[in-house]
């Protein structure tokens, strides 16, 4: 009867030795292995906006579309600029006129004799010379500006990417620097995971990373490329007088504050697969960035 009783008490002692280490092992785990569930896929959104005002005329693109830099993605009516363009080689062409008339004028005059032509109209040719100069030149810039216009009446895009929420049509009016569509550069992926403020001090740049998809079981690799250095704090408000309105209560329990980390991505074929937006879990292989250093 003695042994059963030993026995019984054996197994229970067991058992809690084993929960116990079990739950020390979760618990150092969750507080030193440096993971986080909280990753985020992202990549630079380009916000397309024309650099000119007018009717959109044909939109070259459809949505989540891959295109490559110096595609056309939408046109504006040209007619206007073109008049505009016209309107100034006109007007450059009379201020030429205009500046080699005076040119000339002031280079008679200059071999005049004094008894001919004062030294006051000589000056006042030599003025009139330079004045037509100046306008000769701002002619020719606002006739470079209106060529400028009128070649920006094709929108095109500045990088490799993919075209997404397209909202603009044939018809629309469009403003410019308003934008109209964002285009995803798709050489800009990386994921930036966010890490428990305790679990820092077992980060460094140049550590190797696992990506975990939550979309799948494909895994990602890639290095630390930054620590952010900063985020807001949410305490830090300004009151009335311009002082800090700070909370006078406390909570006990404190949560560890989340600092984004930016992951760069080793594989940029891989990369270009992903969705920005969608989430991952980040597992830093810890010290690998000193291991290689060393």
């Amino acid at each position: 009867m003695r042994a059963s009783v030993s026995i019984r008490y054996l197994i229970t002692a067991v058992l809690l030795l084993a929960a116990f280490v079990f739950g020390k092992f979760l618990w150092d785990d969750n507080m030193t292995s440096p993971w986080t569930r909280d990753g985020r896929v992202k990549a630079d959104i380009i916000h397309i906006a024309p650099d000119v005002s007018g009717v959109v005329t044909q939109v070259a693109v459809h949505d989540n579309q891959f295109v490559h830099k110096g595609d056309v993605l939408f046109s504006i009516d040209r007619d206007r600029y073109a008049h505009a363009l016209a309107e100034a080689e006109a007007g450059l062409a009379a201020q030429q006129a205009e500046k080699a008339m005076r040119s000339r004028e002031a280079a008679r005059r200059k071999g005049l004799d004094a008894a001919i032509v004062t030294d006051e109209n000589r000056e006042a040719a030599v003025s009139a010379a330079a004045v037509a100069h100046a306008r000769y030149l701002a002619a020719l810039a606002t006739r470079d500006t209106a060529q400028l216009n009128l070649a920006r009446t094709e929108i095109r895009a500045p990088v490799d990417g993919y075209v997404t929420n397209l909202h603009v049509h044939a018809g629309d009016f469009a403003n410019g620097g308003t934008p109209q569509l964002a285009l995803i550069d798709s050489h800009s992926f990386y994921v930036s995971g966010y890490f428990e403020e305790t679990k820092l001090p077992y980060l460094a740049v140049g550590d190797a990373v696992e990506i975990r998809l939550m979309s799948g079981e494909q895994v990602l690799h890639g290095h630390i490329d930054s620590i952010s250095r900063g985020i807001t704090d949410r305490d830090a408000a300004t009151g009335r007088e311009l002082l800090a309105d700070v909370n006078p209560t406390f909570n006990w329990v404190r949560l560890a504050q989340r600092i984004p980390v930016r992951v760069r991505l080793d594989d940029p074929e891989a990369a270009q697969k992903l969705i920005a937006g969608t989430t991952c879990t980040v597992t830093v292989l810890q010290g690998s960035a000193r291991h290689t250093a060393g």
